[in-house]
């Protein structure tokens, strides 16, 4: 199953730099989301990738990370 994975910031700075390493870690331009009046991050991966998009995020001090199932609307 697809999930997204959604981690929010305090800051855009921080954001910006999670989405940065996830885009350098190989993670799919076009699965990548920066929300920068949120200062959100959001990546849809397979499962078998939501824990290293988890880590990555996470290493950002992010103030919440959060996955759900993806629905394509």
């Amino acid at each position: 199953m697809t999930q997204t994975v959604t981690a929010a910031y305090g800051s855009i700075d921080k954001a910006a730099n999670a989405f940065d390493e996830l885009i350098s870690e190989g993670f799919p331009r076009e699965k990548l989301y920066l929300d920068k009046e949120t200062n959100e991050v959001k990546v849809i991966v397979p499962e078998t990738s939501q824990p290293e998009a988890e880590e990555i995020l996470n290493r950002h001090g992010p103030d919440e990370v959060r996955a759900l199932p993806f629905e394509d609307t």
